[in-house]
């Protein structure tokens, strides 16, 4: 049999089956109608998700084999996202209006695909593109927090708030360790991808980069902390705002963090309406949120750079996805804490290409290059991204106005 890419001691095979039974799992307790809800342009159906991941699979792995017969030719427009090198899509905001094919048919799709992609794995010829597999299983696991945060959205957008974990414990208030700025490295240091592993397009190359005198705060920004800034009036003082997230604040009447409740003690989560744990990250704040609360802290956010050379020295650690999403919880210990997991962290970086970026060939180069405009850099994963699909120079990008991610904030300064 052909040597295939291994982790943690499975087969690509292997992993390619817990990762891909990972997402149907992640669906189990929701009803089909539950799987229609397209609760804002911005975020997808449980079932779209299902099938897009499928799509991709179908299209950029299976596509390769001049033998294979797609099952439902008609359905690659239903499932595209965005590759318009591929062909034409379904409207992303109507993705919500797509009652058939079935959340059975669909499920038998993934079935089917699965079973093909595994065939091919498992062929001493090697039958399948092992390199485009690893690039659809950690596109699955994108899709995985996706699932996670549009479920999450659109249950809150039921009058009747359910509980997507019924099961979950009630919060419990804890104490986190004190806020301290912590100097980092300086000078001319790399960043980017170092070539071991798994990395997305965006992640490369490597290269240089300067690092002014500077310190990071030791964990995340607080529910306390970030409901003091609310009790100040932060939401009404203009000076503390970039202009655009000004307009925004008005424009959308913002108050608090999205999903906090009016008393600023409780908010929704997976588990419904819960306690606030106010030594916990503060999570769902847009990137002029935390930039505002930066300000008003009389800090800054940290620049990716800074980011990910601190983080780049320690393990991969933290409150992250294993199987059922946990609350964030509060930081204990000692040096940098969260640095990966409970939430993904605003940096004060664009998201454009780093020196000597080359985009993937073909049509996959438009899965990262093509949106390097108008987005800002989050890192560290959260607790409902995969705990082996994240690492140091994993770069997440979201628009500047984005709540629903699990998206929290660290502080940093100048020295």
């Amino acid at each position: 049999m052909a040597q295939l890419s291994t982790f943690a001691g499975q087969t690509l095979a292997e992993r390619y089956r817990c990762i891909r039974q990972q997402s149907v799992r992640l669906c189990a307790d929701l009803t089909a109608e539950d799987m229609m809800v397209q609760s804002m342009p911005d975020a997808s159906p449980a079932k779209w998700h299902l099938a897009h991941t499928t799509w991709f699979f179908e299209q950029f792995v299976l596509g390769h084999d001049p033998h294979y017969r797609p099952r439902e030719p008609a359905w690659h427009y239903l499932f595209n996202s965005y590759y318009q090198s591929v062909g034409p899509m379904h409207a992303r905001p109507q993705r919500g209006l797509l009652s058939r094919p079935s959340l059975e048919e669909v499920l038998a799709w993934r079935r089917h695909v699965d079973e093909v992609v595994c065939e091919r794995l498992l062929r001493e010829d090697g039958g399948a593109p092992t390199a485009l597999v690893e690039l659809g299983l950690q596109h699955e696991q994108q899709h995985q927090e996706l699932l996670l945060t549009d479920i999450q959205h659109a249950l809150w957008s039921n009058p009747l708030l359910p509980a997507y974990l019924r099961a979950a414990p009630q919060v419990t208030a804890s104490v986190s360790m004190p806020l301290q700025f912590l100097p980092g490295r300086e000078g001319v240091l790399e960043i980017g991808h170092a070539g071991d592993g798994f990395a997305f397009d965006n992640e490369t190359p490597r290269h240089r980069t300067w690092l002014a005198p500077h310190a990071l705060a030791n964990r995340l920004v607080t529910n306390e902390e970030y409901a003091a800034f609310v009790h100040d009036g932060g939401y009404h003082e203009p000076s503390l705002w970039l202009s655009d997230a000004w307009a925004t604040v008005q424009r959308e009447g913002w108050e608090r963090p999205l999903y906090w409740q009016p008393d600023l003690s409780s908010a929704f989560s997976l588990a419904g309406v819960r306690a606030l744990d106010p030594a916990a990250p503060v999570c769902h704040v847009s990137y002029y949120e935390a930039d505002a609360f930066a300000r008003w802290a009389g800090a800054r956010l940290p620049t990716e750079a800074e980011w990910e050379v601190a983080a780049a020295a320690l393990p991969v650690e933290g409150n992250l996805l294993d199987g059922t999403p946990r609350p964030a919880q509060a930081a204990t210990g000692q040096g940098l804490a969260q640095m990966y997991g409970d939430a993904w962290e605003w940096t004060a970086s664009p998201y454009i290409a780093y020196p000597g970026f080359r985009p993937l060939p073909g049509s996959l180069g438009e899965y990262n290059g093509k949106f390097m405009c108008g987005q800002w850099v989050l890192r560290g994963g959260s607790c409902a991204t995969p705990r082996n699909h994240v690492r140091a120079s994993y770069r997440n990008f979201f628009s500047p106005q984005a709540r629903w991610q699990f998206a929290g904030l660290r502080l940093a300064r100048d020295r």
